[in-house]
């Protein structure tokens, strides 16, 4: 691995390649250049398409599986496609970073179509950072997709982060719950100058006692654009709740389009959604214990 990949690793994920431990894959420019499976998680190739297979067993707790991507240069267009089969009863962690680095100007370019079937009882916190470094002129663009199927009493937490310096993203989820699955997603997004970011989440609530919790957080400065458009569709006795909090600064632009549809007299679900700049009230605050504006709005 080269130097850009351990600085980007370090970005994401907060360790370098060498103090991985039990099982991960470091995705380098289209090319698998780390992988090491651990005696519950096996990770291997895909035999059909480029992308990884992990399967963990029944019953595993307390462990981590790191798959971080990173673009190092302009002119990578990469796509991988991983399938997680998480066994029934199982605990894990699942960090998913994606680093892009260009100094050049073609465009660096980075989709991970990421499909998670979690078997009965089983639970996964995943955490996917996303950020985007380099003077080069070329797009960075990171798109990724998610699927997603919950079996009974299954609950995957996803805590998502987009840094800066992503020209744009397209991040699509779709899920489908059973009876009592839960799936909460944190989402937090922040954008600068001509970036553009899109959340598209498609939730569909089909067995009773399922429950579905979205919520996005979300600054758009300079000249950037996001939109954000979930839709719940509550097919049985269920709950779901959307919510879209976005901060406007400088010239920011901000859709957002939250969307319900129940097919079942007892689904109970709600939306929210509120965009504005940052209040007045809370910088105020911010200088009385010592911060300029620019400190405090920054801040």
């Amino acid at each position: 691995m080269n130097q850009i990949t351990d600085e980007l690793l370090r970005l994401i994920s907060g360790i370098k390649s060498g103090e991985l431990k039990g099982a991960y894959n470091i995705r380098e420019d289209g090319q698998c250049a780390a992988r090491q499976s651990s005696e519950n998680i096996l990770i291997e190739s895909k035999t059909d398409a480029p992308g990884l297979v992990i399967h963990i067993k029944p019953g595993t707790k307390g462990e981590t599986v790191y798959i971080p991507a990173c673009v190092t240069h302009a002119g990578v267009d990469d796509l991988v496609y991983n399938d997680f089969y998480v066994g029934e009863g199982a605990d894990v962690i699942i960090e998913a970073g994606c680093g892009v680095h260009s100094e050049g100007e073609e465009e660096a370019r980075h989709n991970g179509i990421h499909r998670f079937l979690l078997a009965k009882g089983a639970h996964v916190l995943y955490k996917e950072k996303h950020i985007a470094t380099g003077d080069g002129k070329g797009d960075k663009v990171i798109d990724p997709v998610t699927d997603i199927e919950l079996a009974e009493d299954a609950c995957l937490e996803m805590d998502t982060v987009q840094l800066g310096g992503v020209s744009r993203t397209t991040r699509k989820t779709r899920a489908v719950l059973q009876k009592n699955a839960r799936l909460l997603v944190r989402e937090r997004i922040m954008t600068n100058g001509d970036e553009f970011a899109r959340t598209d989440f498609v939730v569909r609530l089909e067995g009773e006692g399922s429950a579905a919790d979205l919520v996005s957080r979300s600054v758009a400065r300079g000249h950037s654009r996001q939109e954000f458009a979930s839709t719940i569709r509550g097919n049985a006795p269920c709950t779901g709740h959307s919510e879209c909090d976005a901060i406007l600064a400088e010239n920011g632009t901000v859709l957002a389009m939250p969307g319900l549809e129940a097919g079942h007299v007892d689904a109970a679900l709600i939306h929210e959604a509120a965009i504005g700049k940052i209040a007045g009230e809370q910088l105020l605050k911010l200088c009385t214990l010592g911060l300029t504006p620019e400190q405090a709005e920054e801040k």
